[in-house]
């Protein structure tokens, strides 16, 4: 990659190198609703904007592909894959190293370790040099067979990417169109996808160097802010405003569900804040199995009034023997 191909991904998300990953979080999901194409049809500017957005959200969200990145910069790509970078070593401090084995020992992540076996869920691999040590011989290699001197193992990459949806997209189901470097891939979302849940997009991942393989995409799903509706756990909750006279009378009333309107009975005497459970009308999932709407009632007042609302008000006030304030007559410090 050339000096002027660097991205500053800690500048495109507008927070600091030593920013939290809650910090990081917080930012791109700002700029995420800021340039979503959905709410910027057409506009080729906000959807470049929000590509580089999930591009650099990708990378300084992952702990392992962060460190690489603030050590190698333009090259972290290479050290995460393992090949030795040519030419110019712009930001990387590569005079840490005292021999070849060292750096390449540290782009490989094995410290040390020796032989093609596996540690934990880390791959470990096995090579040889052909080559004087001393980094300033990489721009020499003729390949990377001369560089490596022959893997026994290089397996492919999956790669990690966040997609935000609205939730009409996510409850129906949609379908997406993803650049996937030079390509384009259709990436259809199954009816039901929720906050957090991950799709896996079969060999759309990175392409190992050596074997030629490539690994898989996997897209983690992010929910827009809707005006209405909220998750809790797996249910759905949303706030319905009721009259005074619906509260203390009872009443029925349409109530918006993710996929149409339905008929509440709101019993006599209900609070302002008091919850009602619509019993299958939240999400879904895969299978179409509905989870729970919770309904939280709240109690609005008319700011004008007709004279024979007012009217009929005056005289409930002076009939009324309710006195909800009875129970603070006996408060005492």
């Amino acid at each position: 990659m050339a000096a002027t191909d660097f991205k500053d991904y800690y500048k495109i998300l507008g927070v600091s190198i030593t920013a939290t990953p809650e910090e990081i979080k917080r930012a791109y999901r700002k700029l995420a609703r800021k340039y979503h194409p959905d709410l910027n049809p057409n506009d080729k500017t906000a959807e470049a904007r929000f590509k580089e957005i999930n591009e650099a959200h990708e990378v300084l969200s992952d702990p392992e592909k962060r460190q690489k990145y603030d050590q190698f910069g333009q090259y972290w790509q290479q050290a995460a894959a393992g090949v030795p970078p040519t030419g110019d070593f712009g930001q990387g401090d590569f005079g840490q190293y005292s021999s070849f084995d060292d750096f390449i020992n540290e782009l490989l992540g094995r410290f040390g370790s020796r032989g093609g076996n596996r540690s934990g869920n880390r791959r470990v691999y096995t090579y040889r040099t052909t080559t004087p040590s001393g980094v300033q011989d990489f721009a020499g290699f003729s390949g990377f067979d001369d560089a490596f001197g022959g893997f026994s193992e290089m397996p492919a990459q999956d790669t990690e990417a966040t997609i935000g949806l609205t939730f009409s997209e996510a409850f129906h189901g949609t379908q997406k169109r993803l650049q996937i470097g030079d390509a384009t891939i259709t990436v259809r979302i199954p009816p039901g996808a929720k906050p957090g849940s991950r799709i896996r997009v079969k060999g759309k991942g990175q392409i190992s160097p050596f074997s030629q393989q490539r690994g898989d995409l996997y897209l983690t799903i992010e929910l827009l802010p809707h005006a209405f509706f909220q998750f809790q756990g797996e249910d759905l909750v949303c706030e319905v405003p009721i009259r005074p006279d619906e509260a203390v009378l009872g009443a029925k009333i349409e109530v918006p569900t993710p996929d149409g309107k339905v008929t509440l009975t709101v019993p006599p005497g209900v609070d302002s804040g008091q919850t009602l459970r619509l019993r299958g009308k939240g999400w879904r999932d895969s299978k179409g199995k509905r989870s729970d709407l919770m309904v939280k009632l709240k109690i609005v007042t008319p700011k004008s009034l007709a004279a024979n609302e007012r009217e009929c008000y005056e005289k409930l006030h002076h009939l009324s023997t309710f006195n909800p304030r009875q129970t603070l007559t006996e408060v005492r410090l």
